[in-house]
């Protein structure tokens, strides 16, 4: 029983290394979900293995085997096949363009603004009016195209002197006032009804997204 235990540990190791050079050499960050379907299965299946003793060590070898097969037939079809790529590993999405906001896809891959806000703070982007172009990738991180203003100085460029700037708070979500985030700014519905008005936006719900900063002010999308 212990040698069939040992055998079984050794060939799932074996195995999973075998899947990560079938997959390349790739960033965790670059996995696509399919990828993750792939190890996830081969530790489903070493676990049973393990934990059932009518599973004899041929059976697990045999399945082990035949699911090597198919996760590099699968890899070998994305590579020849651009349509079959696209079905499993999925490409990049598009959901901002020129610094408008695409909520039709927005909606499509369930994302929040909140979710977008914190993946744009990681690159050290705090307001959304910085960026012109930003692409959702298969691996569920997002890339950007930030506003040639807002980039970083180089050597070459003409120094000015730098203003501080405040955070942003998202006030309006996909029509919808968040008011805690008014209460955590320090302001109310009332206040942000009357600066919406003064820059013509009458009704929230048509708003898509609108952030605003002590520094900065409104930065307002509509639908």
């Amino acid at each position: 029983m212990y040698l069939d235990t040992l055998l079984k540990l050794v060939v799932g190791l074996v195995s999973l290394l075998t899947v990560i050079r079938l997959l390349g050499k790739k960033e965790l960050a670059q996995l696509t979900p399919y990828d993750f379907v792939y190890t996830l299965v081969l530790g489903g299946i070493l676990e049973e293995s393990l934990f059932d003793e009518k599973i004899k060590i041929t059976h697990f070898l045999f399945a082990i085997v035949l699911w090597g097969v198919l996760i590099y037939l699968i890899e070998r079809a994305t590579k020849q096949w651009n349509p079959i790529r696209i079905l499993l590993k999925g490409e990049p999405v598009k959901l901002i363009s020129n610094g408008n906001l695409d909520m039709k896809k927005f909606n499509q891959h369930h994302l929040e603004m909140e979710q977008l806000r914190s993946a744009l703070r990681k690159q050290g982007v705090f307001s959304l009016r910085e960026v012109r172009d930003l692409f959702l990738e298969p691996g569920g991180d997002v890339t950007l195209n930030k506003y040639v203003k807002y980039e970083a100085l180089t050597n070459g460029d003409l120094k000015e002197e730098a203003k501080e700037e405040e955070p942003s708070v998202l006030l309006v979500d996909e029509g919808k006032v968040k008011v805690e985030v008014l209460t955590f700014a320090g302001k109310d519905s009332d206040w942000l009804m009357d600066e919406l008005a003064k820059k013509g936006y009458l009704d929230p719900s048509k708003i898509a997204y609108c952030e605003w900063s002590e520094t900065e002010g409104f930065f307002i999308k509509t639908y």
